[in-house]
Formats: structure tokens, C-alpha cells, sequence
């Protein structure tokens, strides 16, 4: 199981190059094998606050539809929050996302952002890693 952040998302939305080519390639292999791969709750609300603009409200709101038919949302409540602030990471949104992996049982996080989660419990790989990882 893996855990996908905000900003893998944000670049297969945006084609943000040169960092798309392996984030498309993740949910394209993704579709099509059984569910493995899960968003933090609070992931699809920034997804839509950031990308929105560029996109289109309508549009985002297509493109959660479809990434939610193949990826599961991580079921997080007060436990998750209060772990998130007990974890020794500067980022607190990066910490929640730590927290969320560890709700769903995700075995890394894949973010583009490997750095910042150093200190995470939970390893971070890059989405190039992931698929040599799964695939």
C-alpha cells in the first residue's frame, strides 16, 4: 500500500514538467491492478484549492472523481491529528500526511518532496521509486 501527496497529484494536473512523467506513469498502472493506493482526506481539498485556478473548478472536481474510482481516501480521525503532532517534522501538513499513511497501512509515501520527510516513520520515495517498487 502506498500513500500518494498532494504534489504528485498536483503535477500530473498541471503537467508540471519535468516531474508529470513519472506521476502520470504511477496512476496509469495504478488504474488498472487492484486498489493499493490511498490520498489523505485533506490532500483533495488543497489538490482542489491549488489546481482549481488553473483548471477549473468543474475540471478538478472530474479529476477527483476519476482518481477515487482506482485510489481510496485514507480514513483518519482525532488518533491520526494527534499523532501528526506528536511527529518530530517540521512540516505539519507533511506530518499529516504521515499520519494518514499510517491509518491505511501504507508502506511509503510517495511525494516528489523526499527531503522533508526524513524524519518520517514511514519511508518517503519519489514516483519514479514507487513504480520500480510495484511494478
Amino acid at each position: 500500500m502506498i500513500l500518494i501527496d498532494t504534489d504528485v497529484l498536483i503535477d500530473v494536473a498541471l503537467d508540471r514538467q519535468p516531474f508529470s512523467g513519472a506521476a502520470s506513469e504511477l496512476l496509469d498502472r495504478l488504474q488498472t491492478g487492484p486498489r493499493r493506493a490511498f490520498v489523505a482526506w485533506h490532500t483533495l481539498s488543497s489538490f482542489c484549492y491549488l489546481v482549481a485556478p488553473s483548471r477549473g473548478e468543474s475540471d478538478v472536481r472530474d479529476f477527483i472523481t476519476e482518481l477515487t474510482r482506482f485510489v481510496a481516501v485514507a480514513e483518519c480521525g482525532t488518533d491520526a491529528i494527534a499523532y501528526a503532532a506528536r511527529l518530530d517534522m517540521t512540516d505539519f501538513e507533511d506530518a499529516m500526511q504521515v499520519a494518514a499513511a499510517r491509518a491505511c497501512g501504507a508502506g511509503f509515501v510517495v511525494t516528489r518532496n523526499t527531503r522533508d520527510f526524513r524524519r518520517s516513520p514511514i519511508p518517503a520515495v519519489t514516483p519514479a521509486e514507487a513504480l520500480e517498487a510495484l511494478f
